[in-house]
């Protein structure tokens, strides 16, 4: 049945039209064309990102032959989405606390809340503080102690004493034939080194049994969605020793309402034996369209507010005037049409950030600081 679908989304995606007029602030969609820039945007203020051609075979004739996909390797994930699930039976307990014997004005006693009653208390933490050693008092016990001390250095006389005589200068051992007895120790082989092909079980390097993080990471793909006319994401997990993770290991990296839903198993367009975690798109036009509209007006106030400054940066970009036919110029533009507002170039980023709630474990969005 999953083959016959897959079919089924080829053949859809072959007969989809190219989408020629740029959308992406009405509906969310972008052209092939928007995509490239926004791609070209992203790896060169994000180098992390790349493009690939993949599979020749597999190209596709509206996107340029070098630039199929956006990919980004050894993506970190230090922890599974599953930790951040806090429900109200385990972490976000509330218990209600009463102090006072009701003797206070009113006749009532105080009543405090509470929260995170769940958590297990650390024995480093300010409510058990464990156990602290008692530094020694010096006006008890050390002090006589260092009475004592200072008496007998006191005592001491260097009259009485005996001068070692000076040792000879050919008793002194010569340096030069020390360092030679050492180079030859070091370039002796070491009995107990292993060879070469002896392979060493992780289990057995005491080191990695707890005392390092085990941390996985992903490759991370982008593509271009024709069908849908947006970016589509695809994962592809590893564990600590590079050993590609199952799909039920990947589900745990994901957020819980879009695990076996918006996220599943499917071919990667660009190779035809690759399977990966794919984020459906079919949500993404309508989510984009809000975040763009949302970042759009933040974007649009402080051009406007640029404008209105009377910078000389500003008058260069937005305060200019039309030239028309006979020569002359046209009175300015009204501010709403001068304001350019957000370019298409900042989609991707804008969509990593959308991605990043789906796998908020994963570190896919690398624009935090953009």
């Amino acid at each position: 049945m999953h083959a016959i679908q897959q079919q089924y989304w080829a053949v859809r995606d072959y007969l989809s039209p190219v989408l020629k007029e740029s959308k992406f602030k009405e509906h969310g969609r972008i052209t092939p064309e928007e995509f490239v820039a926004a791609g070209d945007f992203l790896t060169y203020k994000f180098p992390v990102w790349t493009w690939e051609k993949g599979d020749p075979s597999k190209a596709r004739d509206y996107l340029p032959a070098d630039k199929q996909y956006l990919v980004t390797r050894g993506v970190p994930c230090l922890r599974r989405a599953t930790s951040l699930a806090y429900t109200d039976a385990d972490e976000d307990a509330e218990r209600l606390l009463s102090f006072g014997d009701g003797s206070a004005a009113g006749g009532e006693a105080e009543d405090w809340v509470e929260t995170h009653a769940g958590r297990q208390s650390n024995a480093d933490s300010a409510a058990n503080p464990g156990s602290i050693d008692d530094i020694p008092d010096l006006d008890g016990d050390g002090a006589h102690e260092d009475e004592g001390l200072s008496s007998a250095v006191g005592n001491l006389s260097l009259s009485g004493a005996k001068v070692p005589d000076t040792p000879h200068l050919d008793d002194i051992p010569d340096m030069e034939e020390d360092l030679e007895d050492d180079d030859d120790a070091a370039a002796a082989p070491s009995k107990a080194a292993p060879s070469s092909n002896t392979v060493i079980d992780g289990s057995e390097i005491e080191v990695a049994n707890g005392n390092l993080l085990q941390v996985r990471t992903y490759d991370v793909m982008i593509t271009y969605d024709k069908y849908y006319q947006t970016p589509r994401t695809w994962l592809l997990g590893y564990d600590e020793n590079r050993t590609p993770l199952i799909p039920a290991q990947i589900f745990q990296d994901v957020s819980a309402d879009h695990a076996f839903k918006t996220v599943t198993i499917e071919t990667f367009p660009h190779s035809g034996t690759l399977q990966a975690a794919s984020v459906h798109p079919c949500k993404h036009a309508s989510v984009m369209k809000k975040l763009i509209e949302r970042m759009n007006a933040g974007v649009v106030e402080e051009q406007k507010a640029q404008r209105k400054s009377g910078s000389k940066d500003a008058k260069k970009k937005w305060m200019f005037r039309r030239a028309s036919g006979n020569g002359k110029d046209d009175k300015p533009l009204p501010d709403d049409e001068d304001v350019e507002g957000m370019r298409v170039d900042f989609y991707l980023v804008v969509f990593l950030k959308f991605i990043a709630s789906i796998v908020p474990t994963i570190e896919v969005d690398s624009t935090t600081a953009f």
